[in-house]
């Protein structure tokens, strides 16, 4: 048996929750019936699945030995020098700037979010950033159940740019209620291809994913399994030489390669982006990621355990922004 005393980043989330990032080797079903026939109590009382966490409480958990995965210690987070380029930082979040090419998780290859740190793999900025703490004296792996610091903003491997860290779970969770409810606004640049046919618009269509291939396609009418896209943008700058844009984009709706899709279904696809361009010409101008960056967040008014962010913005350094170089009269 195990016991597990619920601290202050445990605490109001339902027990299901609890225990599925506590026991990382634990079946769902398996987990359910646990709870079901008292395998798992909380104060040692039978507990229902959906029952809320506070602050004491005490689980207990009468689970096969093998299904309690090792935690990372806090030796092993002490072992590497942490590469980080920060932007800003409090005792509840941290914003860095994540170059291209770096995994934002780890076994994550095209910048998808779990919601919940993973440091497995030391060549990722979650694990990065984990060891900053740890090393600060701010995380200690050892002391928690079932948090570890974690970002909350999604972002491809080939995309640089602003990525929001969370400290604890209460600014993990205020945080990921400000992005569903478009309380961060986040702003990219971006260059395509050829000049957009109108200067500014709001493109409002739907998406659709293909898990096999990893790729979307941008629908015009909504079908089973689409989502709504919506994509504002703004043609800063243009290089006639090269018949390239320079665009400001902002993301009103969150999707998977959204930008990216969005801009190429109007005969403008970014450059140097080989799943929805043409990357062969790129290469030879030096271009084999797509040409896009997370410049720019402004945390908008919300009453929360954030609320001292409310109106500050936050932009990236523009010599970060490699792709500016085909625009150098460029005014951001």
């Amino acid at each position: 048996m195990r016991e597990f005393t619920i601290n202050s980043n445990d605490a109001g989330q339902r027990l299901d929750k609890f225990v599925l990032k506590t026991v990382k080797g634990i079946p769902v079903s398996l987990m359910y019936k646990a709870i079901r026939i008292k395998k798992i109590k909380v104060n040692r009382k039978r507990a229902e699945e959906k029952q809320m966490l506070c602050l004491g409480d005490t689980v207990q958990m009468f689970l096969a030995e093998e299904l309690f995965s090792d935690k990372v210690t806090d030796n092993e987070l002490l072992t590497i020098t942490p590469k980080l380029d920060i932007i800003y930082e409090d005792e509840n979040i941290i914003l860095c700037e994540k170059a291209p090419g770096i995994l934002v998780h780890s076994g994550d290859g095209d910048g998808k979010t779990s919601g919940e740190g993973d440091a497995k793999d030391r060549n990722t900025l979650i694990y990065h950033i984990q060891a900053y703490l740890a090393q600060k004296g701010e995380y200690d792996p050892t002391k928690e159940n079932s948090f570890a610091p974690a970002l909350c903003n999604r972002i491809d491997r080939n995309t640089g740019g602003i990525v929001i860290g969370a400290k604890n779970a209460d600014a993990l969770r205020d945080i990921n209620a400000r992005i569903r409810d478009n309380k961060v606004s986040k702003f990219y640049l971006c260059a395509v291809h050829g000049a957009p046919q109108r200067k500014s618009a709001t493109l409002k269509d739907y998406l659709i994913k293909n898990n096999n291939t990893n790729t979307v396609r941008v629908l015009k009418n909504n079908i089973r399994g689409a989502k709504e896209i919506i994509t504002k943008y703004e043609v800063i700058d243009f290089n006639k030489s090269k018949n390239l844009s320079l665009v400001k984009i902002e993301l009103v709706t969150g999707r998977t390669h959204q930008i990216r899709a969005h801009m190429s279904s109007i005969g403008n696809p970014l450059l140097g982006d080989g799943k929805y361009g043409s990357i062969e010409k790129d290469k030879r101008l030096g271009y084999k990621h797509q040409a896009l960056y997370a410049y720019r967040l402004i945390f908008e008014k919300a009453e929360d355990s954030l609320s001292y962010l409310n109106g500050k913005e936050f932009v990236s350094e523009i010599k970060n922004i490699y792709f500016l170089r085909e625009f150098p009269n460029a005014r951001i």
